[in-house]
């Protein structure tokens, strides 16, 4: 039992909101998942730069003048602002491969969060208002975002288990529920070129998103495969650069909610997710259906 949430703005003028409202409704699940949890940000991308999100176990020896190290390997300026346990590193857009391989050469403890034009993942064990007082997520703006409390059943309670799973530029995955094929899967993708950091279920899932991306399919595609070749009992909310997709099993057990007004569309496990949102008793409230892709992009 995990909860998730999810926001897409459709109004600028709530965009310096985001934060806020994502961090209200993510604490609201609380209860089904009090274990760790986690938030992605888009905040939209900056001309020629990208952004590279790391985690350190030890932030104040990893971080520790990287942004002038990766200077030295890579011969560009980087930006590095530092938030607790993580840190997001701007970056020219050119030098994001290289910045990456040099990270593993310099800081071979640090891990990557996420990596992409806008994306930004913040994520730890902990109660979903400790995590996100501790990465200020209610100060932070953006036009979407998806967030997940977990209760860990598929493998230890870490940082790198929590949610939302990175496996590709400016995308992201959560995920309620469990995939009893994910092994196999895991071993498949292994053998298209996938890497993997855990043992979860849910990297999986967003591994196989990803590589279906790769292979030139669309996010709606990529979605309805997951109907065909993933099994088990699942809700998942996937996170890109221009929006969020929302899609479960067929046999939809784990619970879901949606509401869309002229201003926003918002995901939670439950209801009481989105009561605090503006306007919410005028919103269009649903069920999503089983088996069926949503998905909103700008």
């Amino acid at each position: 039992m995990c909860g998730i949430v999810g926001l897409f703005l459709k109004d600028p003028a709530l965009e310096p909101k985001l934060g806020a409202m994502l961090t209200d409704m993510l604490i609201t699940m609380t209860d089904r998942g009090p274990d760790s949890a986690g938030i992605a940000i888009y905040s939209g991308a900056k001309d020629g730069l990208g952004k590279i999100t790391i985690q350190s176990a030890q932030p104040e020896v990893d971080f520790k003048d990287l942004d002038l190290d990766l200077k030295e390997a890579i011969g560009q300026p980087v930006l590095l602002m530092e938030k607790s346990t993580h840190a997001v590193l701007e970056v020219p857009i050119s030098q994001i491969e290289a910045a990456r391989s040099a990270l593993s050469h310099l800081r071979p403890n640090v891990k990557i969060m996420s990596v992409g034009d806008s994306i930004e993942i913040f994520k730890e064990v902990g109660l979903p208002r400790d995590v996100a007082t501790r990465f200020q997520v209610a100060k932070m703006a953006g036009t979407h975002g998806i967030g997940h409390t977990r209760m860990a059943t598929e493998s230890a309670v870490t940082t790198m288990g929590a949610h939302p799973f990175s496996t590709g530029s400016d995308q992201c995955l959560v995920h309620n529920g469990s995939l009893s094929n994910h092994n196999g899967v895991r071993r498949e993708l292994r053998r298209a070129g996938m890497t993997f950091e855990t043992e979860n279920d849910t990297e999986v899932a967003a591994a196989f998103i990803s590589h279906k991306l790769q292979e030139g399919e669309g996010l709606g595609q990529a979605m309805e495969a997951t109907l065909t070749d993933l099994d088990g009992f699942f809700t998942f909310v996937v996170g890109t650069k221009n929006g969020f997709g929302v899609v479960r099993d067929p046999i939809a057990c784990k619970p879901a909610v949606m509401a869309e007004t002229d201003q926003y569309v918002a995901f939670g496990s439950e209801y009481r997710a989105l009561v605090n949102l503006p306007n919410i008793e005028s919103a269009r409230v649903w069920e999503p259906e089983p088996a069926t892709v949503y998905f909103w992009e700008r």
